[in-house]
């Protein structure tokens, strides 16, 4: 299984666990991510989800050999990015989270990271563009010019500079973020549950005007790099291990 379940207590731990592709998303694992989600959602027994990868790697992303999958009824792109949730769910993130991993991670209530964690937005470096989220909600949880240098330089943050500019909720030794996560999920199962998600419902609902306007802007920006050539070029490099000849068409 790409993605495994297990229950301790109140708390649903999802993990990604397809290490020898870094943890990339493929329409199977995408699938996995949705029904793991969808009980979340529907068991009532069930009041924080903590979300984690292997101990190398969070994700990397979209698997650009095979795709990701067509976007989940409920949870949209990897099942997970536009899904409206009434329960909380943190990141618990080891390693890398990089492009779709990092908009997963964007995509949660709190992110606890070791300080092996990387943070990132490579896709300009492959001629493509973020379209699961991080063009809008990347300047929203980070200081505006440092979300526009994630997203056309591909640099990354540590995880300590992550924390330092508030993306990151708590930094951890590696090997600690999943203990961490489920501590702070601890302390979420001692408040009221109809308080907790009501306090969600609250702030959710504060940027929902936003994400309908991000989510219009991300289509036309993947509409422009779906018809470039920059787009093909920068894929075929990737496959092809070299440096990617950019034409700015």
């Amino acid at each position: 299984m790409q993605v495994q379940q297990e229950v301790r207590g109140r708390t649903l731990v999802i993990r990604l666990d397809r290490e020898d592709k870094r943890n990339a998303i493929d329409g199977a694992m995408a699938a996995g991510i949705d029904a793991a989600l969808n009980r979340l959602d529907d068991d009532p027994d069930l009041w924080v989800g903590v979300i984690t990868g292997t101990p190398s790697v969070f994700c990397a992303g979209t698997d650009i050999k095979d795709g990701s999958g067509e976007p989940t009824q409920r949870g949209g792109e990897y099942g997970i990015i536009r899904r409206q949730r009434r329960t909380p769910l943190i990141a618990a993130v080891e390693g890398p989270a990089l492009g779709g991993g990092f908009e997963i991670a964007l995509a949660c209530d709190m992110i606890v990271a070791a300080e092996t964690a990387v943070f990132g937005l490579p896709e300009s470096r492959r001629g493509l563009v973020a379209t699961s989220g991080a063009l809008f909600r990347a300047p929203r949880a980070l200081p505006l010019n440092v979300a526009r240098q994630l997203l056309i330089t591909g640099d990354t943050l540590s995880a300590r500079r992550a924390y330092d500019l508030g993306v990151v909720n708590e930094v951890t030794a590696t090997g600690g973020a999943l203990h961490a996560a489920l501590a702070t999920a601890d302390k979420i199962c001692a408040s009221s549950l109809t308080s907790v998600r009501e306090s969600l419902a609250a702030v959710n609902a504060l940027t929902a005007a936003d994400d309908n306007l991000g989510w219009e802007i991300t289509a036309r920006a993947k509409d422009t790099i779906t018809a470039s050539a920059d787009m093909s070029e920068g894929v075929d490099a990737f496959f092809e291990r070299r440096e990617p000849r950019w034409t700015g068409r």
